[in-house]
């Protein structure tokens, strides 16, 4: 028999608007047996069913809903349907027509809280982050593989975020067998390798690819910075758009060494007009201002410094300090493209950062446009925490 889990009056009216997480301070009990993972019915405090759910008890967030339809059947077949769904949905938006790098499930955004997959030519990434996901893991992979008629299946479960679960680790082959050689997709024209098993998230930042599309129109004729430059996307986008010089910043010397691989994949990319710098970025932009170093472009994609919003007045910090040295070290006129990806940080937060940075560095800043994820990284109404990646592109006088 299915359990209950039984809410505190008045905690419902999140579920009535249809976001799916229950806390554990919404809870008043749980009525029956229910082992991590287990789908469980989700009432009101007067027993009224809402939704089913997954359940995990060693998480704050107690449950995560599957269906708002509390008669709804969570088994194999529910799996396939929602996995298919998201499929469809990304195959009708024509900008995502013949992308190599996709994002093919986006967890709660597309009704599967905790499982991201994406999909790398005929290479599918999977990633399940909750107890939920972990309970269904044959069906969620038997789903994918048929929805997208993929050649092998590569588990990536190993962030972090799964101790909040009470999850090990689990990473490996799930279908098919490893590639002859390494991954490579295509992204506007620029050819990248992908390290799926021991690169960062399922091996590289496709929630950015509209994001580089866009550096590459705006590099011509332009010396660009480059910071947090990881296996060098944006850098890359850079000298296809005509830069004249990029430096490229990364605490990772193996990011960077990559990075100069993923050039060398691209014959028609000069090589001379391409630096890269292995050094703190924070460090290395105190060094270049100091040297009287300027830059007409200017992109700053730091990694998450605010995971909750518990983070997030150190993560202020850290986000203006970076922000202040950034704008110092444009020419007037000059571009900043500036990211957060921190859940903890909101858009009008991020904003405010940036604004107090611009202040203090003494320059006009004024927003050109606003930047987010990829289209196939969607963002529920119901869910704004699935809007965790935020940007300004903005022209410094």
């Amino acid at each position: 028999m299915t359990a209950t889990l039984i809410l505190h009056p008045g905690k419902e009216r999140s579920l009535l608007k249809r976001h799916p997480w229950i806390f554990d301070t919404s809870v008043a009990r749980l009525a029956g047996q229910a082992r991590p993972g287990d789908t469980v019915i989700v009432a009101d405090s007067h027993g009224k069913p809402l939704a089913k759910a997954a359940f995990s008890p060693q998480s704050k967030i107690r449950a995560r809903v599957w269906s708002f339809d509390p008669d709804a059947p969570i088994d194999h077949a529910f799996f396939k349907r929602r996995i298919a769904q998201a499929v469809l949905r990304r195959a009708a938006l024509p900008e995502l027509a013949g992308q190599q790098g996709l994002r093919l499930i986006h967890a709660e955004s597309d009704g599967l809280p905790g499982v991201m997959a994406d999909r790398y030519g005929d290479t599918v990434v999977l990633q399940l982050t909750s107890a939920g996901a972990e309970k269904w893991r044959d069906a969620i992979i038997a789903g994918l593989v048929q929805a997208t008629g993929c050649a092998r299946l590569y588990e990536r479960s190993d962030s972090e975020v799964r101790g909040l679960e009470g999850l090990e680790p689990a990473t490996g082959w799930r279908f098919g067998e490893a590639p002859a050689g390494e991954i490579v997709i295509e992204e506007h024209g620029v050819r990248m390798a992908v390290d799926i098993i021991a690169g960062h998230k399922t091996g590289f930042y496709l929630d950015q690819r509209e994001n580089r599309r866009l550096l590459a129109e705006l590099s011509h004729g332009k010396r660009v910075l480059n910071c947090f430059c990881y296996t060098g996307g944006f850098s890359l986008q850079a000298l296809a758009g005509g830069a004249t010089q990029v430096l490229s910043i990364d605490s990772s010397q193996p990011a960077l060494e990559r990075a100069a691989a993923n050039l060398a994949l691209n014959p028609g990319l000069e090589a001379a007009r391409a630096q890269w710098h292995c050094a703190n970025v924070f460090d290395e932009l105190r060094k270049l201002k100091s040297a009287g170093e300027t830059f007409d472009l200017i992109v700053l994609d730091p990694p998450k410094f605010a995971p909750s919003a518990a983070h997030a007045e150190r993560a202020a910090r850290a986000y203006k300090d970076i922000n202040l040295l950034g704008c110092k070290l444009l020419a007037p006129g000059g571009l900043l493209m500036t990211y957060s990806c921190s859940g903890g940080i909101g858009v009008e937060l991020f904003q405010k950062i940036v604004a107090a940075a611009a202040l203090d560095a003494g320059r006009t800043a004024r927003i050109v446009k606003r930047l987010q994820g990829a289209a196939d990284h969607p963002i529920d109404l119901a869910f704004p925490e699935g809007e965790y990646l935020k940007g300004l592109l903005l022209q410094i006088d």
